[in-house]
This record gives structure tokens, C-alpha cells and sequence, in this order.
């Protein structure tokens, strides 16, 4: 019902963490009433020594509740700091894949330049059967510098796709070791609140 709920709402706004608070305030009170009226100078003591020990818990209760306020202040550090950090994961995955798609061009221009290494090695050999010709040798000798030309541009690009290939390898490793760390994070907060409500069960006993 509506007025139980409101009960309860009650009940846990005076309790703080539910941790029995408002049960400890209460005997703090009685105590000090009894202590008020105790009519031998024992009884007095004895209510006094009860007032300490309810201080004493109401101390370590709040002790306890502000370190899981830190707690959860750091985790929530950390969190904002994963978060920011999965952003930048996020932009250097998608370059890696526009480096990806600019090796795949490259690699494409490096079959161009194989298929007419070919055709200017099968042109040689049929040069070299009319060596008499000025202008073929001419023609030679040029397709000879611009096969040397096309080597070096093909060693350039095999190289560059050599390094995207590691650089790509280093990224993913990297990728893996954030989401175990993750995963790692996950367990231990499970971990400790499972510890918290234990303690906190042990507390009520």
C-alpha cells in the first residue's frame, strides 16, 4: 500500500545506507534517558558504558558509509577515463581503416607495376633480337629507367604495407588488453559489493 511505501521511504531516509542507524539513535536516546534517571551510581555506569558502545557504532557506520562514498567517487573516475579512452580507441580504429583502404590501393598499383615489368622484360627480349635498330635500343634504355623507376615505387608500397600490417596488429593487441582490463574491473566491483553485503548481514546479526 501507499502508506507502507511511505513507511519505508521514511525509514531509509533516517537510516542512511539501511545499516540500522535510526535503531541505534533510538537506544543512544533511551540510554541517555536511563542515564538520566538511574538511581544508583552503578546503574549510571552501566548506561553510560551503553551510550559509548552506541556512539562507537554510529562512528564506524559512518566511517564505513564514506569510504564507499570515495570508493565510488574513484570508480567513477575511472569509469569517465575508460570511456574517454575507448573514444580514442574508437578514432584510431577508424583511421587504421582508412590506412587500410589506402593499402589496398597500393597494392593494386603494385600489381599494375608487376603486370608491366612483365610486358617491358617480354619488349626486351624482343629488342635484343634487332640490336641494329638505334631508336628501339633508344626506346630500351628509356623503358629500362622507367622499370627502375617503378621498382623503387614498388618496394616503397610493399614496405609501407609491411608497417600498416604491425601498426594494425599493435592496435588490436591493445584493444584486447582494454576490454580484459574491463572485464577485470567488472569482477572485482562484483567481488567487493558481495563482500560489503556479507559484512553489512554480519552487522544486522
Amino acid at each position: 500500500s501507499s502508506s507502507s511505501d511511505e513507511v519505508i521511504r521514511k525509514r531509509l531516509l533516517i537510516d542512511g545506507d539501511g545499516a540500522g542507524d535510526d535503531r541505534r539513535i533510538n537506544l543512544l536516546v533511551k540510554s541517555f534517558i536511563k542515564w538520566c534517571n538511574s538511581g544508583s551510581q552503578e546503574e549510571g555506569y552501566l548506561q553510560y558504558q551503553r551510550m559509548l558502545s552506541t556512539l562507537s557504532q554510529c562512528e564506524f557506520s559512518m566511517g564505513k558509509t564514506l569510504l564507499v562514498y570515495d570508493m565510488n567517487l574513484r570508480e567513477m573516475e575511472n569509469y569517465e577515463k575508460i570511456y574517454k579512452d575507448i573514444g580514442k580507441h574508437e578514432k584510431i580504429i577508424a583511421a587504421a581503416h582508412e590506412k587500410i583502404s589506402e593499402c589496398k590501393k597500393q597494392i593494386l598499383q603494385a600489381k599494375r607495376i608487376r603486370k608491366n615489368r612483365q610486358e617491358y622484360d617480354a619488349l626486351a627480349k624482343v629488342i635484343q633480337h634487332h640490336p641494329d635498330r638505334h631508336e628501339t635500343l633508344k626506346q630500351l634504355e628509356a623503358l629500362g629507367k622507367e622499370l627502375q623507376n617503378l621498382s623503387h615505387i614498388k618496394e616503397n608500397v610493399e614496405d609501407k604495407l609491411e608497417l600498416r600490417r604491425k601498426q594494425f596488429h599493435v592496435l588490436l593487441s591493445t584493444i584486447h588488453e582494454l576490454q580484459q582490463t574491463l572485464e577485470n574491473d567488472e569482477k572485482l566491483s562484483e567481488a567487493e559489493e558481495s563482500q560489503e553485503t556479507q559484512m553489512e548481514a554480519e552487522a544486522k546479526q
